[in-house]
């Protein structure tokens, strides 16, 4: 794990985007916990944008956290929070096959303020991380072993494993997780074929989505 540069760096409060007013004004499960964690993104310096229909904060261009709420809660998602020094041992996993990302889940305001000194810690060093360029090293996905209808595929089309095979670690794995996420081998034939347009593109599962938000 690559420890954040110990260069310690001044972050000024941003403004909130008028954006936003909506979103936070709008009743939804979580919404107080949600607008307490947003006071601290903002006060962090994080410039508050829209990507995948969630509130995402980016440092000079680069996404460090994303907000998000659930049935059970809501969470403050760091995107490389694989790189994060976990001194609280409050990060988590969002799931079993997550790499990079990890996230903080909240149930009240009252647990959010009593976790607020150590969220500004972690948020300083998520953007200490982002400001010094450094990536998760997803090199023991390379050699992924793919779905064997993905191979089938990829004889048909010798452009299609072409164009996968120059995808990044984590793109081709994000991928793969898609397609094995179906039970039958008909669904994950069909999975393949949708993805087919966005993998000859050079896409990852999500990078159109990221497109059409900005």
């Amino acid at each position: 794990m690559r420890e954040p540069p110990p260069q310690e760096y001044i972050l000024l409060m941003s403004a909130p985007s008028p954006r936003f007013d909506i979103y936070f004004s709008k009743p939804k499960p979580w919404l107080e916990e949600l607008k307490a964690l947003r006071a601290i993104l903002l006060d962090c310096g994080l410039t508050e944008e829209l990507k995948w229909r969630q509130p995402c904060y980016t440092f000079e261009g680069g996404n460090v956290v994303i907000l998000s709420s659930y049935k059970s809660g809501c969470a403050l998602g760091f995107f490389k929070g694989a790189l994060l020094p976990d001194p609280k041992n409050i990060l988590i996993a969002p799931g079993p096959n997550s790499h990079a990302a990890r996230m903080i889940r909240f149930t009240s305001v009252e647990d959010i303020a009593k976790h607020k000194a150590a969220l500004k810690s972690y948020l300083r060093a998520a953007i200490a991380i982002e400001k010094s360029g450094a990536k998760v090293d997803f090199s023991a996905n390379k050699n992924v072993k793919h779905p064997a209808e993905l191979e089938i595929e990829f004889k048909r089309s010798p452009a299609l494993k072409k164009a996968f095979d120059a995808l990044t670690p984590g793109r081709q794995r994000g991928w793969i997780l898609h397609f094995e996420g179906a039970k039958q081998s008909a669904t994950r034939t069909d999975r393949i074929k949708k993805a087919a347009p966005k993998i000859l593109k050079g896409l990852g599962i999500h990078d159109e989505y990221k497109m059409r938000a900005r």
